[in-house]
């Protein structure tokens, strides 16, 4: 099933692409003619087709990317430059439960960031917020200080505990642009391919195992990684015993038993 999202500025084709099959959600930043580049209305349009695509049972993984050959060139300046009132208006309208920064941080469902091109200022927040991340070896993570501007996306929040202080200083305070080679021994990604296409396919292939596992214990894992950024270690392993002893009562934990006495792949149904 594939829907469209069009953001207050009328287009033929949509901003947002989701298309959903086979317990995989994917989502597509869909302006190739502006290198993917963000409108002030897309933001919130991101943000509810995340959510959306996170409320729905039947998805199990959400793979993010981007049309064509870029990831997104982040907020469209020279749009952004004549509606400077409405920029101005912002912190006065923002909508947490909209922006995609904080939806990416908040939902169960995993989320794999396919970083098919180039991503430069929100972008970069958007990739580094997804739980896996798969560059093409050519793209770039461009900073958003070389526009003096600042990635309110948060990842000057997430970067440093990724990276280090240092290269996270490296990256802001030098412009210096991150390759895939270099995010890949960074471990700010996972994994490099190829080319764009590659990237694609190679999230779709990770996505697609991750939609065999249980999806309750990924959601719950999850969860849990989340609250371990700020639980003390005594109160993180009572979560965790809470978090457990549900799942012991799941048709899903039950056929993974029977699976393993019966040496067979096990099918999960979320149940």
């Amino acid at each position: 099933m594939q829907v469209g999202y069009r953001s207050a500025r009328e287009r033929s084709v949509p901003d947002i692409l989701l298309e959903t099959s086979d317990h995989i959600a994917t989502v597509t930043i869909n302006r190739p003619e502006r290198k993917n580049s963000f409108t002030v209305e897309m933001f919130d349009v991101l943000g509810d087709t995340l959510r959306e695509a996170a409320r729905d049972s039947d998805v199990r993984c959400i793979v993010l990317t981007g049309a064509g050959d870029t990831f997104s060139a982040g907020l469209d300046l020279a749009e952004a430059a004549g509606q400077m009132e409405r920029l101005d208006r912002i912190a006065f309208t923002f909508e947490a439960d909209r922006s995609p920064a904080i939806v990416l941080q908040e939902i169960d469902v995993p989320v794999i960031a396919a970083i098919n091109g180039a991503a430069a200022g929100y972008a970069v927040g958007m990739a580094i917020h997804a739980d896996m991340r798969v560059m093409a070896r050519r793209a770039r993570l461009i900073p958003a200080t070389k526009r003096n501007l600042l990635p309110e996306s948060g990842d000057t929040w997430l970067l440093p505990r990724l990276v280090g202080w240092e290269q996270a200083a490296r990256f802001y305070f030098l412009g210096e642009d991150m390759t895939g080679e270099q995010a890949l021994a960074a471990g700010v990604v996972s994994e490099i391919a190829e080319d764009s296409d590659a990237t694609k396919m190679r999230a779709a292939d990770l996505a697609a195992q991750i939609a065999r596992m249980p999806p309750q214990a990924i959601k719950a894992a999850k969860r849990l990684m989340r609250a371990g950024r700020t639980d003390e270690y005594s109160e993180h392993v009572h979560r965790a015993l809470l978090q457990l002893l549900p799942l012991f009562r799941t048709k899903d934990f039950a056929e993974a038993v029977a699976a393993f006495f019966e040496k067979r792949q096990p099918h999960f149904t979320g149940e």
